[in-house]
């Protein structure tokens, strides 16, 4: 049995059952007795937790995360640091993962589907890149699909503590069939890594396969770098035209023609839901686009399929040996072009040999004034500005861009195009201290700067619930437009957990008085029979013993009734008198029936007179279902009995 099972973590969480195990950490079903919820319990493995900087990044990523608040990512709720444990607390989904919903559907989801998942997924990424997190590891494994169709993705921003240890070994086989060239190339990885991602997720929904199979991590990896997957309308020609390039420029290599962000592909998906035959042509052309910009002709589909089916291996060995003489002659002829190219722009090979050539100086960082008095620039260039941006690495007023670059060489034209570096409008932080939190929410809203405003929770003794403690940055200090804020607001008071006691068998007068002097609000009464619990005493109680719940709580107790009454029914019983005892000569005879030893009934019956009764009767009281023995005694002696039964 797990070592975790049953046991409860920080007085609060009791574990229940074992729902996942991955390579970083354990899941457990857990439950909280202080929020009365189910939850889900990420436990770090003891290797890693004996790694000091391991743990410190495991719990700054999961604080990160829990200030994500959307509809599609699984909401984290509590992080554990302790000298033994570290965990995560996180919402309990009632769902499957996409890998095995798409396991259930043979592998494939048809396009209106895969649209639907796709589109909940970069919308959760938009929201996580908008507040600086980047997942690192989006694959169908990793989102969770619920029982009403909407999914979650799970794991944000823990997904990259393991990313700088982890080698490209089988065991990574299952993440690397989704990793971004720059991940493969072990580069900075930003939110196009995710967008990447996100567009092998989509392929492989509406394709039924990965754009890349091997027989080892490595292999796969070298593909991302290297390889052009198959489109995929060469896979199901029924796949819309511009869902396919979405899932193309999604998936682009070059970083520079992939969606440069979560909303931009959002953007595209929606013009798609909203009209199914939309053209996205300028991606196409985009895509088509060659590096060394040479017109380039599109080969048909069905032509490259023929010519695939056509080929045997020797000539596909022989092709590939032509292709490779061809690229590397094609080369060559390229840098000649560019060659003479650039001795006639820039040497020699001119019209006019006595024109002469000026060197572009660095204006970068100066002011337009001191870029006209620079040696090189006065006299010869002139500057032309032509807008300001915004730009924290410069100065108010500083060259931040310019047209042409530094070192190009000009005869002609003799301008630059610079862009100036815009001064930001600051602002100072209101004054939210006391405040509820929803009239500083509104306050800041009315600022008109576009804050992300955070709110982070916390216990205290001195602030109501729901009043704002402190603010960052601090009320009087300079924001601008876009600043994240981030409130701290009062949880009110924290209050300890009553422990529940065991009632039962108790009075339920005494049983209510212990229950309100530890801290339960005693609800109304429920009653039963029970023949067991004495009348009015304790059988059972809602809230289990030895657990603890926040003070309030409503206990509920079940009250017995006693013995339930049986409904009763009437049986009348007659006793013949036997012919011996009826001699005139016996005289008065004592005539008695009797319950077991108890008489019920007596009389007497005088022999001599030939009118008294020959017989005796009495009704007997009983419960349905039950049965008693009778007899009948003269004179003290018994004479005869009968069964009753009721």
């Amino acid at each position: 049995m797990n070592q975790y099972i049953g046991k409860m973590l920080d007085n609060r969480y009791e574990i229940l059952d074992v729902i996942g195990v991955g390579g970083m950490a354990v899941v457990y079903k857990a439950y909280c007795h202080r929020l009365h919820r189910f939850v889900a319990i990420k436990v770090l493995k003891r290797d890693l937790a004996a790694d000091a900087e391991f743990r410190r990044r495991f719990h700054e990523e999961a604080q990160a995360v829990a200030m994500l608040s959307h509809p599609n990512i699984v909401s984290v709720y509590d992080v554990s640091k302790g000298d033994d444990l570290d965990y995560i607390v996180m919402e309990l989904i009632d769902g499957i993962t996409l890998k095995q919903y798409m396991q259930k559907k043979d592998g494939r989801l048809n396009w209106r589907e895969s649209l639907y998942f796709i589109t909940q997924i970069v919308r959760a990424l938009g929201h996580a890149h908008g507040r600086g997190i980047i997942h690192r590891d989006i694959k169908p494994q990793n989102i969770m699909v619920l029982r009403d169709g909407s999914v979650k993705v799970t794991d944000f921003g823990i997904a990259c503590l393991t990313s700088a240890s982890q080698t490209l070994t089988q065991e990574a086989l299952g993440s690397v069939h989704y990793i971004s060239p720059e991940q493969a190339r072990g580069d900075r990885t930003d939110a196009r890594s995710d967008i990447y991602s996100a567009g092998v997720v989509l392929y492989e929904m509406l394709t039924g396969r990965l754009p890349f199979e091997g027989e080892s991590a490595v292999s796969v990896a070298i593909q991302h770098l290297s390889s052009v997957p198959l489109a995929p309308r060469e896979i199901d020609p029924d796949i819309p035209e511009a869902l396919e390039l979405i899932c193309m420029k999604a998936m682009c290599a070059n970083l520079e023609k992939r969606y440069p962000s979560a909303d931009a592909m959002l953007e595209d998906l929606e013009k798609f839901r909203k009209n199914n035959s939309v053209d996205l042509g300028y991606i196409r052309a985009d895509l088509e686009e060659p590096e060394d910009h040479e017109p380039t002709q599109a080969i048909p589909t069905a032509a490259i399929q023929a010519a695939r089916k056509e080929r045997t291996p020797a000539e596909e060995k022989k092709r590939d040996k032509k292709l490779i003489a061809i690229v590397v002659g094609g080369f060559a002829a390229a840098l000649l072009v560019v060659f003479l190219l650039f001795k006639f722009v820039f040497g020699g090979i001119n019209d006019n040999p006595a024109a002469q050539s000026y060197k572009v100086p660095d204006v970068l960082g100066k002011t337009v004034e001191e870029a006209q008095q620079m040696e090189g620039i006065k006299g010869v260039f002139q500057i032309e500005v032509a807008g300001s941006k915004a730009d924290s690495n410069y100065q108010p007023g500083q060259i931040i861009e310019q047209d042409p670059k530094s070192g190009h060489v000009r005869k002609n034209n003799l301008k630059i195009t610079v862009w100036i570096c815009a001064k930001e409008e600051t602002n100072l932080m209101v004054n939210v201290l006391g405040e509820d939190v929803q009239d500083a929410k509104v306050e800041l809203t009315n600022l008109n700067l576009n804050l992300n405003v955070q709110i982070r929770e916390v216990y205290s003794d001195e602030y109501a619930a729901g009043k704002v403690i402190s603010s960052t940055p601090a009320a009087g200090e300079s924001i601008k437009k876009g600043d994240s804020i981030l409130l701290t607001v009062s949880k009110g008071p924290e209050t300890k957990p009553v422990t529940v006691q065991n009632y039962a068998g108790l009075s339920v007068d005494d049983a209510a008085l212990q229950a309100e002097n530890a801290g339960l609000t005693v609800g109304a009464h429920q009653y039963e029979y029970d023949a067991t619990v004495p009348e009015g005493s304790v059988i059972r109680q809602s809230l289990a013993p030895n657990t603890e719940v926040a003070p309030g709580t409503e206990i509920v107790f079940t009250v017995s009734k006693g013995h339930e009454p049986s409904q009763t029914t009437e049986q009348t019983v007659t006793f013949d008198i036997p012919g011996e005892y009826l001699n005139p000569e016996l005289g008065i005879l004592n005539v008695e029936i009797r319950q077991d030893t108890t008489v019920v009934y007596s009389t007497t019956v005088d022999t001599t007179d030939p009118a008294a009764a020959r017989s005796v009767s009495h009704t007997f009281t009983g419960d349905r279902g039950t049965s008693i023995t009778v007899y009948l005694y003269i004179n003290g002696t018994e004479v005869a009995s009968q069964v009753v039964s009721f």
